[in-house]
């Protein structure tokens, strides 16, 4: 690291709150405030963090993880709590899976679920809302009202829909996870237009969008990449923390044409070589769907720490 990027600092975003900050989290994380690209010399920043997605339309979601889970795929709160208890992820990101059936109107389930995913975990929750922006304002303003209190990461402000998560975030509390098309200068953009309408710096975690290994992924490295070098260099529009989530690696065809015994075994080996490589990239909060590739990660985490006397697992 040259001479005068020393001192630049990623911003903390603080996720989940305690009771005594007026929340029900067992556990609170902060991430960010990274002074140095990954794994270089000691420790820079907060440890970076797996979470395990799951949802609440299964679907919507990949067989093969499906398969692994079984029945948890009919009960979203179990899922949400195994996903700490058993599979050892830090968060959970609950996707609204059933607001992308057609024609969907079915709020008044929304707010009882989250209350239920949160009873049922300790750690901070994700909640990745509407892809319908016909419906957006209502999905969001649901989620930020049933988690008001617990400081929730809220998804997904993107540069033609955003007023409405903004919105939600700033009457309630929440963070925001802002996602652009694997391009810096429209994260950068869309960064600008969320602190416009009042979202403030530590409430914002960039998702620069992650393509599937082989498929793209090298764009989605190097956007990454570009924008932690660029916030290490003092643009403080980029110096926010970073999320990935590796959704396309179960629709590879490498996985879609493997024979069925080996369907698995790709599958979670293409997750975790993608967000691995997301990992050393800068990304602060990795997400996996398949709960294998959570106890592979926290492995390969360690090895990465030992070497370079950083802590954290």
């Amino acid at each position: 690291m040259v001479e005068e990027e020393k001192g630049i600092q990623v911003s903390e975003v603080r996720l989940g709150a305690s009771k005594s900050e007026g929340g029900t989290r067992k556990r609170t994380y902060t991430i960010g405030g990274a002074t140095e690209m990954p794994f270089i010399e000691g420790q820079s920043g907060h440890p970076a963090l797996i979470a395990l997605e799951i949802c609440d339309d299964p679907s919507f979601w990949p067989p093969v993880v499906l398969e692994y889970i079984g029945d948890l795929a009919q009960h979203t709160s179990d899922w949400a709590r195994e996903s700490e208890t058993k599979f050892g992820a830090d968060l959970v990101r609950l996707y609204l899976t059933s607001t992308k059936k057609r024609g969907y109107n079915e709020f008044e389930t929304i707010g009882p679920l989250i209350e239920e995913v949160l009873e049922a975990t300790g750690s901070p929750l994700i909640v990745e809302g509407s892809s319908e922006p016909a419906i957006d304002s209502e999905v969001f303003r649901r989620c930020g009202e049933a988690g008001e209190g617990e400081r929730l990461l809220i998804g997904t402000a993107e540069a033609d829909r955003y007023r409405s998560v903004a919105a939600t975030a700033l009457a309630y509390g929440h963070c925001i996870i802002a996602q652009t098309p694997i391009d810096i200068n429209l994260a950068k953009q869309l960064n600008i237009l969320l602190r416009e309408t009042g979202v403030e710096r530590d409430h914002i975690v960039i998702d620069p969008y992650t393509g599937a290994l082989g498929y793209g992924y090298e764009y989605s490295y190097s956007v990454m990449e570009r924008i932690r070098l660029a916030a290490l260099k003092g643009d403080t529009d980029l110096a926010m923390p970073m999320i990935s989530a590796a959704i396309d690696s179960f629709n590879v065809r490498e996985v879609r044409d493997a024979e069925p015994f080996l369907k698995e075994e790709i599958a979670v080996r293409w997750e975790f070589y993608t967000q691995l490589s997301s990992l050393v990239a800068g990304a602060d909060i990795v997400c996996v769907r398949h709960p294998r590739t959570i106890a592979m990660l926290r492995e390969a985490l360690s090895i990465l720490r030992a070497e370079k006397g950083q802590k954290g697992v």
